[in-house]
């Protein structure tokens, strides 16, 4: 007996040792030296010639696929060069890596066999225009969806043609195709690189899957991974391979049994598709990102990437190194934005219109997404950074909602995406400089962004990008036909302050087709877009030229978009009230307007008096303002026009752009913009729902309007439970207040109540939260009874305390947090409100006795 446990010990012990051997083998990719990365046995991404840990930040890209490839060639734009223009952006704005699904449902038959076609070649060209910029890239080999979006989907000879896209991981023909898809797919030879994706370098891993379906048994889905590795194994593939595994939580314990090296993640912590500009604070959205899958044994010693993420709905450039640092605290070494608009069709933001990232259209955003990349690479793995707002400074990097701002500062780099007044920390050591706006060193009244490299003592590259002036909201429904961003080329005044260059150095264009060059006058200069050399005055022996390289870029590279349209455009938000009697300047932004060229404001005010024609002051080529007195300021209406005139006969009117004269007898455009005026103490609206399907953001499942007993007037009405998906917890909505209290804001303090009008359809009262929520993330809030009638709800200003909020839109994945409490001491300040949340079942899993929670909102007041 006692022999025959020892032996049986033994037997234990054998397995145990295979079982980890397996496991190891598992865990770590071969550390091939033909391969530029391996991952060790602890998970980590390493470069196989040094060792060090690697890591890689970039975006997604279409353009040889779907819509984006059909986009570009219904606008006549040769792809290649749509190519070739994009990816020199990207590398001009930090990209190293690069990802995306391929849809091979282009570029296959239903056997899984590759189809020689324009699709194929043209992901071979731009995989070698990254690899020539040194952009390193993960292939997610399939997709296993349709190719329409946004437009109906086209027929398409692929097998993700003939099988849903559940059936991809179930159904045995899909799986085979699959197979045979991924075997011949790696070992296709392109003809630029004249390698195959396997053995080529610059791709340096896969992930199988983008966004897997499973269904059945989870030793299915582990069965489904492994058969997809042993295909890649079979024709010598050895780099790593990843697999998702927070698309579907319930079989993450699956996918980590799996023979993959590592895990794939995405983010968005803004939800997706919100149809409109998202304008909240986000900071404390990004603050963390929590992954639940320690309790699951094979999840540890895994590499991690992430495959998308973007701040969607989100125009703001303050987001991205927040993002990055929170990737890096996480342990990961890879992320990819998802998706780099082309900047053939940036101008309508036509591809994914919930996404918006471009350099030459979102040139905040795209400075902000250099200066995550810088964070990426320079944060170390693990490291945490506090919580929001303390975590807005990290190591040499800071981001700001109030500023829209990211920021660097950095022994050698300087890069700010919106105006900046922190000085360099060591001017001196300065080697790159990039910006929008002005900063102590660089002062630019342009919109575009610049890029200012040092090639040698008193020698320097500036890089000028045209204006780009944002016209309309980009992530509104889209269309080719509809312009979002507007470029203009018009000469800008720039002042460079760096001791390096001193004063009066030359300008000297190095682009193709540029011919200006000038001579600073102390350190102003007037500059046009394109590339120039900045050289110290009486340098000598100049060696550089269009034609000499600094890293992959050329010096004389340039590519910038065109203008779409040059007609006359105005671009103005009215206050929704203003007080009475207090002179407010009301501003707009112009494009396709000269200096010659006249702008005026119409405006007459209800309470009496005739139609007022003042000339607006021109600001800038872009921005014109007026001051809006006294005398037009009595309690009342105010409704205008702003007119651009061109030469004597030529009339345009705003809004709506009507041509012709507003004053002659036979115009009969009666299209204005409008603003309450209103006595100081008279309540001001936070929210009407008969408003809200454009203003309220929240749980996006049993959300209807309804008709209530009050004429002309609707209520939000939400409701949890019910329909499968819908919300089981908390449910609400928030309302962005800052630009509806922007003519207001100096008299909040004469408020002192919310007044909810609500009611339930529940049988019993519910309890409702309403909170006031800042510009910093603290929110404060008041808990009240709903009864079954609509009544006038009121809630003292004082009686409102220190809480948490909900993160709405619902971030996904959807395990990540969903709320947040500033930890931070300060006190209610009205005057800083920058959104309202009102929900109810918070109390949900606790009050088994309800079922479903529903809320009836009419309007939510401020009143005295």
């Amino acid at each position: 007996m006692l022999l025959y446990r020892k032996a049986r010990l033994v037997i234990c012990l054998f397995l145990a040792i295979g079982i980890a051997k397996n496991s190891s083998a598992q865990t770590a990719s071969s550390r091939d030296s033909k391969n530029e990365v391996y991952i060790d046995q602890k998970g980590v991404i390493r470069w196989t010639k040094t060792n060090k840990e690697a890591s890689f930040f970039g975006v997604n890209y279409t353009a040889p696929f779907a819509y984006g490839y059909r986009s570009v060639k219904a606008l006549g734009v040769d792809p290649k060069k749509s190519i070739e223009q994009d990816v020199y952006h990207m590398s001009r704005i930090g990209i190293d890596a690069f990802r995306v699904h391929i849809w091979e449902t282009e570029f296959t038959d239903t056997l899984g066999n590759l189809l020689q076609n324009d699709h194929l070649q043209l992901f071979d060209y731009l995989l070698y225009q990254l690899k020539k910029r040194n952009i390193k890239v993960i292939i997610t080999a399939i997709a296993f969806n349709p190719n329409g979006y946004p437009e109906k989907d086209t027929k398409t000879p692929g097998f993700a043609g003939i099988f849903r896209k559940g059936e991809e991981a179930t159904n045995p023909k899909a799986i085979k195709a699959e197979e045979n898809y991924v075997r011949q797919l790696f070992v296709h030879i392109n003809p630029y690189t004249e390698q195959s994706y396997k053995d080529d370098p610059n791709v340096i891993a896969t992930e199988l899957n983008n966004e897997p379906s499973h269904s059945g048994p989870k030793i299915g889905a582990t069965e489904y991974i492994n058969r997809l590795c042993n295909a890649l194994k079979e024709i010598g593939w050895t780099k790593p391979i990843f697999y998702n595994i927070s698309q579907g939580p319930y079989y993450a314990d699956a996918v980590a049994k799996s023979d993959v090296n590592g895990f794939s993640f995405q983010w968005y912590p803004s939800g997706l598709v919100s149809g409109r500009w998202l304008k909240y604070n986000f900071l404390p959205n990004v603050d963390d990102y929590t992954i639940p899958y320690d309790t699951i044994p094979q999840y540890h010693n895994k590499a991690r990437m992430v495959y998308e993420f973007d701040a969607a709905d989100v125009l703001g450039s303050y987001l991205y190194p927040a993002i990055a640092r929170s990737f890096k605290t996480a342990g990961f070494q890879w992320a990819t934005q998802f998706a780099y608009d082309p900047m053939a069709t940036a101008y309508a933001n036509t591809e994914y219109q919930t996404h918006y990232l471009n350099l030459g259209y979102t040139p905040s955003k795209a400075i902000s997404l250099l200066i995550a990349s810088k964070a990426f690479h320079q944060l170390p793995r693990g490291k945490g950074y506090g919580a929001y707002p303390a975590d807005s400074s990290f190591d040499v990097f800071r981001v700001s909602y109030k500023e829209q701002l990211s920021f660097m500062n950095g022994d050698n780099d300087y890069y700010y995406s919106n105006n900046v007044s922190t000085p360099p920390i060591r001017v001196e050591k300065l080697q790159h400089i990039a910006g929008v706006g002005s900063s102590p060193v660089i002062k630019y009244s342009g919109y575009g962004a610049y890029f200012i490299d040092k090639l040698e003592n008193g020698v320097w590259r500036l890089e000028v990008m045209p204006d780009a002036i944002s016209i309309r909201d980009p992530f509104e429904r889209p269309s080719l036909k509809k312009e979002v961003t507007r470029i203009q080329w018009e000469p800008q005044p720039m002042s460079i302050t760096l001791a390096d260059l001193g004063d009066n150095f030359d300008i000297k264009p190095l682009n193709a087709g540029n011919s200006y060059s000038t001579t600073a006058t102390g350190d102003d200069f007037l500059v046009n877009p394109g590339v120039y050399l900045l050289i110290r005055k009486n340098h000598k022996n100049l060696k550089w030229n269009a034609d000499s390289y600094l890293g992959t870029t050329k010096l004389g590279e340039y590519a910038a978009p065109q203008s779409f349209d040059t007609s006359p455009y105005v671009v103005h938000k009215p206050f929704t009230e203003v007080s009475a009697g207090t002179p407010f300047v009301l501003k707009a932004k112009t494009v396709g307007v000269n200096a010659s060229d006249k702008v005026t404001l119409m405006i007459h005010n209800s309470a009496g008096g005739r139609y007022q024609v003042i000339d607006m002051i021109r600001k800038s080529p872009y921005d014109y303002e007026v001051q809006i007195g006294k005398e037009l300021l009595n309690p009342g209406l105010l409704s205008y026009k702003i007119v651009v005139q061109s030469g004597t006969n030529n009339f345009v009117a705003f809004p709506g752009g009507h041509p012709g004269n507003p004053a002659d007898w036979d115009n009969y455009n009666n299209e204005e913009w409008e603003t309450y005026v209103v006595a100081n103490d008279n309540p001001t609206e936070l929210f009407n729902a008969n408003n809200g399907r454009n203003e309220a953001d929240g749980t996006p499942f049993g959300t209807t309007y309804i008709a209530t007993s009050t004429p002309n007037q609707l209520a939000l009405s939400i409701t949890s439970g019910g329909r499968r998906g819908q919300s089981q917890g908390a449910i609400g909505f928030h309302v962005y207040l800052t630009d509806k209290l922007k003519g207001r804001r100096s008299n909040l303090v004469v408020f002192s109540r919310l007044v909810v009008k609500a009611r339930t359809q529940n049988t019993a009262p519910v309890k409702m939260k309403v909170a006031l929520i800042d510009d910093e993330g603290s929110a404060w809030s008041a808990y009240v009874t709903v009864p079954n009638s609509f009544s006038a709800i009121e809630i003292p200003l004082s009686s409102l305390k220190k809480d948490s909020y909900m993160l709405w839109p619902k971030s996904y994945p959807g395990f990540l947090p969903v709320s947040f409490k500033n930890q931070n001491s300060t006190s209610f300040d009205i005057s800083r409100i920058n959104m309202l949340e009102v929900l109810t079942g918070q109390d949900a899993a606790a009050d088994k006795s309800i079922n479903a929670y529903n809320l009836d909102i009419e309007s939510v007041m401020l009143e005295k």
